[in-house]
C-alpha cells in the first residue's frame, strides 16, 4: 500500500505473475475496498489471487519503532504475520525499509546463529551478476557479523545466479592483506578458515570487475557504495543523452547506435535486479524498491519464488552448522 507508485503498481505485478507460474497463489494485502476495485479492473476473477484486508498503513517516513508499536494492523504487519503463521511462503513489499526490517525480525525472529539480519541484492557485473551485503540494515558489524554475512550471501547467490561455488571477497582500502581495519583482518582470517570460497580483499574500483560474485561489507559502507553506483549511472546517462543531442551530425550518429544504446540499457535496466533479500531472518521476505513500476515489482516476486523453491532459510541454517562445527 505504501510504494511511491500506490497499489495499482502491485496488482499490475500480480496479474503478470499469475499467468507466469500456473501453480502460484497470491495475497494482496491491504485495503479491501481499494485492492478490490485493482484486481476487479485489472485481473478479474480467479482463485489464486485473494484479498487479506489491513486497516492502517505504515507511511513511508514513519520511524521503525512507531510503525512497531503502533501499527499492528498495517499492511506490512499483516502480510509478516502471514509468513509467520505459513499462510505465505514469502512476503514482498515496496514500504519503509526500516518498517520492514524491524516488523519482520519482530515477528519472524532470526535464524539459529544469525545475530543480525542483513539486505542483500544482485547488481549487474562483468560476465554475470554481483550480490553485495550488507545494503544498510546495520551501520556497523563485527568480524562474526561479516563471516554470517559471506555465508549468507553464499546462499543467495548459489541461488539467484545458480552458482555451484561463489567467490566471496570483503570490501576493504587496498587488496593487500595488511590492508584495513581489525574487522575485516578478522573475518578474513575466519573467512580463510572456512570451506567457503574465499578470493580474499576487492576495492571499489573492482566490485564489477567479475573477481567477485558476492562483496561483504558492514551496511554503512554498503549503503554508500550502492547509493554512489546509483548516482554515477544517473551521470552517465546525462552525459550520454547530452553528447547525442549536440548538434544534427551527434543526433545522426545516435540513430546509427541507436541499436547498441538500446541493449545497453536492456542490460543495465535496474527493474531487472529489483528485490533486495532481507537474509538471516527466520522467513522469507523481500524489500521492492519504492519507486519500482509493475516490471520492477514483478522481478522482485520472481526473487522471492526462487528463495521459496530453494528454501533459502534453512540452507542458510544448514550451512553456518556445517562451518560452525
Amino acid at each position: 500500500m505504501s510504494g511511491d507508485l500506490g497499489a495499482e503498481i502491485v496488482v499490475r505485478a500480480a496479474a503478470a505473475t499469475l499467468q507466469k507460474y500456473a501453480n502460484l497463489d497470491l495475497i494482496l494485502v491491504g485495503d479491501e475496498v481499494e485492492l478490490r476495485d485493482l484486481v476487479t479492473r485489472i485481473v478479474g476473477q480467479g482463485p489464486r489471487l485473494r484479498i487479506q484486508h489491513a486497516s492502517e498503513v505504515v507511511a513511508m517516513s514513519e520511524p521503525p519503532a512507531d510503525a512497531l508499536r503502533k501499527k499492528k494492523d498495517s499492511s506490512m504487519r499483516v502480510a509478516i504475520n502471514l509468513v509467520k503463521s505459513g499462510d505465505a511462503d514469502a512476503c514482498v513489499s515496496a514500504g519503509n525499509t526500516g518498517a520492514l526490517m524491524a516488523t519482520a525480525r519482530f515477528v519472524l525472529k532470526m535464524l539459529p546463529g544469525i545475530d543480525r539480519p542483513a539486505i542483500i541484492t544482485e547488481l549487474p557485473a562483468k560476465g554475470g551478476s554481483l550480490h553485495m551485503l550488507d545494503l544498510g540494515a546495520n551501520t556497523q558489524g563485527s568480524a562474526e557479523h561479516l563471516f554470517q554475512y559471506a555465508v549468507m550471501g553464499s546462499i543467495v547467490a548459489s541461488d539467484i545466479s545458480r552458482l555451484e561455488k561463489p567467490k566471496i571477497a570483503l570490501l576493504n582500502i587496498g587488496a593487500e592483506d595488511t590492508k584495513g581495519d581489525d574487522t575485516v583482518k578478522d573475518a578474513a582470517a575466519m573467512l580463510s578458515a572456512s570451506t567457503l570460497n574465499y578470493v580474499g580483499f576487492i576495492e571499489g574500483s573492482d566490485l564489477f570487475s567479475g573477481k567477485a560474485d558476492v562483496v561483504v561489507t558492514d551496511g554503512f559502507t554498503g549503503n554508500v557504495a550502492l547509493k554512489t553506483m546509483e548516482g554515477t549511472v544517473g551521470l552517465c546517462v546525462h552525459y550520454l543523452k547530452r553528447a547525442f543531442t549536440r548538434g544534427w551530425l551527434a543526433k545522426f550518429q545516435a540513430l546509427l547506435a541507436r541499436q547498441v544504446l538500446k541493449r545497453l540499457a536492456t542490460e543495465m535496466d535496474p527493474r531487472n535486479y529489483n528485490g533486495a533479500t532481507l537474509v538471516g531472518l527466520n522467513g522469507i521476505v523481500i524489500k521492492s524498491h519504492g519507486s519500482a513500476d509493475a516490471y520492477a515489482y514483478q522481478h522482485a516476486i520472481d526473487t522471492a519464488v526462487v528463495e521459496v523453491r530453494n528454501q533459502l532459510p534453512q540452507q542458510i541454517g544448514r550451512l553456518l552448522q556445517e562451518e560452525m562445527a
